[in-house]
């Protein structure tokens, strides 16, 4: 299985590291040479450095043999249209993006774009922590 990760950061660097251990090709595309780093020594993995909203570059990571794509970018627009042009253009099956922005997020998640939101989950576990404080036993 193939798959493609935009964005090096903490968040797809680990999704990288787990994606290769558990034997997928994995492709990780950022714009910073430097973040090669945080996948560590023994990465087996493809690196390119450059824009994930380059359709070069993207074809070059192998997006037309692509099962599955995560894009991990900060910054919600460039996440989005990476993600339209994965699905729509590349036909890509799994397409799988992070959006910060919670009523973005429910937008593009009601028009049937595969998001996570790491906002609204860290909104409701502190919701959740400060409610079971209501029902513990004084």
């Amino acid at each position: 299985m193939k798959a493609i990760v935009i964005g090096c950061g903490r968040v797809g660097s680990s999704v990288a590291l787990q994606l290769d251990g558990s034997g997928w090709d994995v492709v990780v595309v950022d714009e910073n040479e430097d973040a090669l780093g945080r996948l560590g020594d023994g990465w087996t993995g493809g690196f390119l450095v450059g824009h994930g909203m380059d359709l070069k570059l993207l074809r070059e990571a192998g997006i037309e043999e692509a099962d599955a794509m995560v894009i991990t970018t900060d910054g919600d627009n460039t996440n989005i249209v990476i993600a339209q042009a994965a699905q729509k253009h590349f036909e890509v099956p799994t397409v799988v993006v992070r959006v910060l922005d919670p009523a973005r997020a429910q937008f593009y998640a009601a028009r049937g774009m595969r998001i996570v939101c790491p906002t609204s989950a860290a909104i409701e576990s502190l919701v959740e922590a400060v409610r079971a404080t209501e029902e513990a036993p004084v």
